[in-house]
């Protein structure tokens, strides 16, 4: 029998009332390494400050893995890893990179890993809150940690890489590594034949193109450039309407410059919602396209999430992008920052109905062969076999 210890960087707020608020997502992962592991599961997270948008308030005896908080910064102490069979730590933060030296070679150590190095580094330089000088020592501080982080990995027996970029970057760096494709798209949420069916027949009958974006609403993730495009897609005549679900900083300027360039029913910016209750019955029903505009190579959960709806994906070629809509044969790229060139794509998928209702089917297929459990299976036979030598 051996323990799993799991060391994350999901986030975690202490309440007043001594409980804690959690995120929905990490508490459904939670539950799953538990339901696939065959032994106890244990759990390290550090208390974060920042809001929690989807979050969850209970105590710690509520929850079925056994989970302590540390403060934040808290580095980790060889009695922290007490039990512990495996291990699988967030590679991502700073505060992991000890744990070769801390284990030792007698616990076996996994990484997750989602950001690189150039994902981190165009992540800073979209920060308009960041001065110059700032920036350049951020930047600096990111390199050395990058080396901290590399050498981790080459002490650790696997690696699990969340998207195309850091599989690319980091698999040769463990003797086990594996790619997985995260995201909320259970197999229950998926798109029915009901659903694509009608979706198919109202893109053959000609109805105007239905685009939606959902996510934060900031510059890393290009929106900016939703206005321009829809702008874009006006003066070229194209039917369509663009949905956002969102909040962040660019959210004023969005909401006021939809009225300002008269967008007004074309363009509608709705409140960040439930993606299981509430967003995925919706855009099932209710679009055709996930627009994406990242500027940026992160492997965001929207794109599988938004295919395992039945949607073809429209974006910019940035690594993520590029190697999933290449790899699923259900997405289109143009030039990164290219908004006359996005919206010359979305203007062709528009005029060619039976290629964008190829897309989305293509989008469907290649979600279901990665919902969530499959990919959660993915991970815990990788760790199961990582554990056996």
């Amino acid at each position: 029998m051996t323990e799993l210890l799991l060391i994350l960087s999901a986030p975690a707020k202490r309440l007043p009332d001594g409980r804690i608020r959690l995120d929905v997502k990490f508490l459904d992962g939670l539950k799953r390494h538990q339901d696939l592991w065959d032994d106890k599961v244990r759990c390290l997270l550090w208390e974060t400050a920042g809001p929690i948008p989807f979050g969850q308030d209970l105590s710690l005896n509520e929850l079925t893995v056994e989970t302590e908080i540390l403060p934040a910064g808290t580095q980790l102490r060889p009695d922290h890893l007490r039990n512990a069979g495996i291990i699988l730590a967030a590679g991502d933060s700073w505060l992991t990179h000890d744990l070769p030296t801390i284990a030792g070679r007698q616990v076996p150590l996994v990484y997750a890993v989602e950001y690189t190095l150039k994902t981190r580094l165009d992540i800073l330089r979209l920060r308009h809150d960041v001065g110059l000088l700032r920036k350049a020592r951020s930047a600096w501080w990111l390199i050395r940690q990058e080396g901290r982080m590399r050498r981790a990995f080459r002490a650790a027996r696997g690696l699990q890489c969340n998207g195309f970029p850091a599989f690319a970057t980091y698999r040769g760096l463990t003797p086990q590594s594996m790619v997985y494709l995260d995201g909320r798209i259970h197999s229950a949420l998926l798109a029915t034949p009901k659903e694509q069916a009608i979706r198919a027949q109202r893109l053959r009958a000609g109805e105007p193109l239905r685009l939606v974006n959902f996510g934060r609403l900031e510059t890393m993730k290009g929106a900016q450039d939703f206005l321009p495009f829809a702008q874009a897609l006006t003066a070229r005549r194209i039917g369509f309407t663009l949905d956002i679900f969102g909040t962040g900083t660019l959210g004023d300027d969005i909401q006021a410059g939809i009225a300002r360039a008269g967008l007004t029913g074309r363009v509608t910016l709705h409140a960040p919602v439930d993606f299981e209750t509430e967003l995925a019955p919706w855009m099932r029903r209710n679009a055709d396209i996930f627009l994406s505009c990242h500027r940026q190579d992160d492997p965001s959960c929207a794109y599988i999430e938004a295919m395992g709806c039945g949607l073809a994906v429209l974006g910019y070629d940035n690594a993520m992008m590029s190697a999933l809509a290449q790899e699923s044969q259900a997405g289109r790229c143009v030039r990164l920052g290219d908004v006359a060139a996005l919206a010359a794509e979305a203007e062709r998928l528009a005029q060619d109905r039976t290629v964008t209702t190829t897309m989305t089917d293509r989008a469907l297929a290649y979600a279901k062969e990665h919902d969530f459990e499959a990919e959660f299976a993915l991970r815990m036979q990788h760790l199961r076999t990582v554990a056996q030598g």
